[in-house]
């Protein structure tokens, strides 16, 4: 089963951007061989929202991990889009 190491701890820049400020690892299998490493600095704008909705699905709430590891694989194509949404859709189950 996929998982994260640690919390995504992150500082707002404004306008909808974030810095990951704490590096954090998305494992796509129990032996752990298979992980993508986000590191510090890189900037995401998360799950975009249009603010009007952030009271309901607030951009930095429950899926905010998965999130950044898909905007980082989209980013730096670590893998093709259908595996990185598949990736997203797999960090979302995970957390919640």
């Amino acid at each position: 089963m996929s998982c994260f190491t640690s919390p995504a701890i992150m500082e707002m820049l404004g306008h909808y951007k974030w810095r990951v400020y704490e590096p954090f690892r998305f494992y796509l299998s129990e032996d752990k061989n298979d992980v993508i490493e986000v590191p510090v600095g890189f900037v995401t704008d998360l799950a975009t929202v249009p603010r009007i909705f952030w009271s309901l699905l607030p951009p930095d709430g429950e899926y905010a991990k998965a999130a950044i590891i898909h905007d980082y694989l989209y980013h730096y194509p670590l893998r093709n889009r259908k595996e990185s949404d598949l990736i997203f859709l797999d960090g979302m189950k995970v957390l919640g």
